[in-house]
């Protein structure tokens, strides 16, 4: 062990390195004017809360304090959870262990799976273990004291222990440049272009408006994304209605209908040959109809549930029987799909239509009572703010 060396990091030229400084200088100059360009641009009698989130923490904090003995154990927890940490990273800087040797039983925290942490450096590196293991213990024991509060109101504990797991975890160490082993290195490597790369990345992404998740320009529609060949045989101010032919000899009478949620694309069910329900479809011989959602903007604001359901599914088997001459068809509803179709076959059934013989969902929710995290961001609070501010 004792003649193996660190690895070596081969540093740019001076002057390169000089000049991707500088350049980095002027990026976050021209950052901090596009952020300072969009605040301006909101307007300043906008409801300044209109998460709720402060009178969720201000309830939790006053429900927190009211409970001195508790907070003194909380506290006292994590002084001495920081005591056993302290001395193992004591032992391990005076008495590094080799790799070779069996480990000591670490205190719980350092046992934790996260891929934040998957370099090395935070397991072998005395700084950035202690530094890894602390983060975890603080965040540990903040957001065991905010969660175990009682007498919270259902909505407002929601909203607590959710936005502590968000402030937590911006705060990782792992964020930041100074402290994530993985980003030295690369900013070591390459001169400091990696964080160029990253503002101007950031500064696109203000610009938009949005972050940009993946490589905008990857695909294209026909060639390699959405390749089942299909037609638009029908369209409203709505949707888009696109007609796959089934691939076999033999073919299925009755057709099969797909809505898609409007938040996605209708290439969801049809992104590659090897992974599109469509071209499995057509290859069973079916004749597949897909509605293809238009992107809403402010002529649409209006447009209601029962809008999407006459424009959508209903316009939809009257177009499908105009092209085929057939009444009946299979249905298949994925998401919010599936929750408009399950809508339109009640409102089909109250009206003694018939037309969709049987009905598929996937991944769809019809009972929203209990929806996880989203009730997060649809209190009756939330709601009433948000309709405000939608209609101004």
């Amino acid at each position: 062990m004792g003649d193996q060396h660190p690895e070596e990091i081969k540093l740019p030229e001076p002057a390169e390195i000089a000049e991707t400084m500088a350049a980095i200088s002027e990026k976050s100059q021209e950052m901090v004017q596009c952020f300072l360009k969009k605040q301006s641009e909101q307007s300043l009698d906008k409801d300044p809360d209109p998460m709720r989130i402060g009178q969720a923490f201000w309830e939790m904090s006053q429900r927190f304090w009211s409970d001195p003995d508790k907070a003194i154990k909380l506290q006292t927890d994590l002084w001495q959870g920081y005591s056993t940490l302290w001395q193992e990273a004591a032992d391990n800087f005076f008495s590094p262990k080799e790799k070779s040797q069996p480990e000591k039983e670490s205190p719980p925290i350092t046992k934790k799976s996260d891929r934040r942490f998957k370099d090395e450096a935070w397991e072998d590196n005395p700084f950035f273990s202690f530094l890894k293991q602390s983060y975890l213990l603080t965040a540990n024991s903040i957001h065991k004291s905010v969660t175990e509060v009682e007498g919270l109101d259902d909505s407002h504990a929601l909203k607590v222990d959710f936005y502590t797991k968000q402030f937590l975890d911006a705060l990782s160490p792992s964020n930041f440049l100074m402290t994530n082993p993985q980003i030295l290195k690369a900013t070591a490597e390459s001169g400091g272009k990696n964080l160029l790369q990253g503002l101007e990345n950031l500064i696109s992404d203000l610009e938009k408006g949005r972050i940009k998740m993946t490589d905008e320009d990857a695909f294209t529609l026909g060639e390699n994304i959405a390749t089942s060949p299909g037609q638009v045989i029908y369209q409203n101010e709505l949707m888009q209605l696109i007609q796959y032919a089934p691939s076999t000899e033999q073919v299925h009478t009755r057709p099969l209908m797909i809505i898609p949620p409007w938040i996605n694309k209708f290439y969801i069910l049809d992104l590659k040959e090897k992974n599109s329900f469509v071209k499995w479809a057509v290859e069973q011989g079916f004749t597949v109809f897909m509605i293809s959602w238009i992107n809403p903007d402010r002529e649409l604001a209006d447009e209601s549930f029962a809008d999407y359901m006459d424009n959508g599914p209903l316009a939809a088997l009257d177009a499908i029987e105009q092209a085929t001459g057939i009444k009946e068809v299979n249905a298949i509803g994925y998401c919010l799909g599936g929750t408009l179709l399950a809508s339109t076959l009640a409102y089909m059934a109250e009206k003694k239509d018939k037309r969709i013989k049987s009905g598929t969902f996937f991944v769809t929710m019809t009972d929203f009572e209990e929806a996880g995290e989203l009730r997060v961001f649809i209190d009756e609070d939330q709601m009433e703010s948000l309709e405000k501010r939608m209609s101004d």
